[in-house]
């Protein structure tokens, strides 16, 4: 029961890997973007390059370049903020399954041998918290099919049929359609071939951004070490080893995708990582970077200066004293 959620993730993440690299749904031929072939185009995927096609117009319109890297930028953040009520749940979901930790590893002491009552327990445990140990799947599983959609929309963009997207640069990246099914992975080898090192670092800095910020973010949804009491239970341990695994793969798989997409995919962790830090902190980064921890709590803890206190009410007798002294020198 407790490991679903992981299990969910990981046959999700190595579902989108297997369609992604074969291909599976690119449109061959020429494409029309007033004629969907289906439900799926009409309703997700010609949709999307429509709304790109508006927003690269209305950027190059202001005099704005890199009309279509803005447009997926402002697509990304358009979809982050739809997307912010279920990003909220699912946070707090996950800060609720992390406050459980303690009593979860109790029942697992207490009834370790016994797996079937250890799964009964733990489904107490979660409806008398009310926790939904798959909330926080929600919002990766809404991200897919929306992922996917823009996958097929770039390549709809990309097609000469349509040929919107081929050429299209932003900065350093010549062109957000490349690579292509086509191409996938070989630019690698060619680039080492004829040494063209330019191909190289344009092609192949935005996978690394896109690790290091899923690393981060990944890293960050996880309490600190110092919070779960330094336990070392298996499902930490294939945490652990997911939060490295599925950033690497993933990685690896952009490396034969269209770069606009990737870019999509970089934009949308680093406002993960934004939204992640106002809800909930730092998280699990300490761990990496113990600055981070001293900083958050030498601001947490910074005196704060008191306004100096009032003297002290004077007694009837310290307001007598004065008027006495005077008379006294009067005489």
């Amino acid at each position: 029961m407790k490991r679903k959620p992981h299990r969910l993730l990981l046959v999700s993440a190595l579902l989108f890997a297997a369609v992604a690299l074969t291909g599976c749904g690119i449109p061959q031929g020429d494409v029309d973007l007033n004629a969907p072939p289906g439900w799926w185009e009409a309703v997700i995927v010609y949709p999307v390059a429509k709304v790109l096609i508006f927003m690269h117009d209305v950027i190059e319109g202001a005099g704005i370049p890199y009309g279509y890297g803005w447009a997926i930028i402002l697509l990304t953040l358009f979809l982050k903020i739809v997307t912010l009520p279920l990003t909220l749940k699912q946070l707090q979901s996950t800060k609720a399954m992390q406050a459980l930790q303690p009593r979860m590893r109790e029942l697992q002491e207490k009834y370790g041998k016994d797996r079937q009552k250890l799964a009964e327990e733990q489904t107490k445990l979660y409806r008398e918290a009310k926790v939904n140990p798959l909330g926080g799947c929600l919002p990766l599983l809404v991200q897919l099919p929306i992922l996917w959609g823009l996958y097929q929309a770039l390549y709809v963009l990309a097609n000469p049929s349509v040929g919107e997207l081929q050429g299209a640069g932003f900065y350093w990246i010549g062109d957000l359609s490349f690579p292509d099914l086509t191409t996938g992975t070989g630019w690698i080898a060619t680039s080492f071939t004829i040494r063209d090192w330019g191909m190289l670092f344009a092609y192949a800095s935005l996978p690394i951004i896109m690790i290091v910020s899923q690393l981060v973010l990944q890293k960050m949804s996880q309490p600190a070490k110092a919070a779960q009491g330094g336990a070392k239970d298996p499902q930490s341990q294939m945490m652990n080893q997911m939060m490295f695994f599925m950033p690497i793969m993933f990685g690896y798989i952009t490396l034969g995708l269209p770069s606009g997409l990737t870019l999509y995919w970089t934009v949308s962790n680093i406002l993960g990582i934004v939204q992640q830090y106002f809800i909930t902190g730092w998280g699990g980064l300490v761990d990496w970077i113990p600055a981070l921890n001293r900083t958050a709590t030498a601001a947490a803890s910074s005196p704060v200066q008191a306004p100096p206190s009032p003297p002290p009410p004077s007694t009837a007798d310290e307001r007598v004293k004065p008027v006495i002294k005077r008379r006294r020198r009067r005489k």
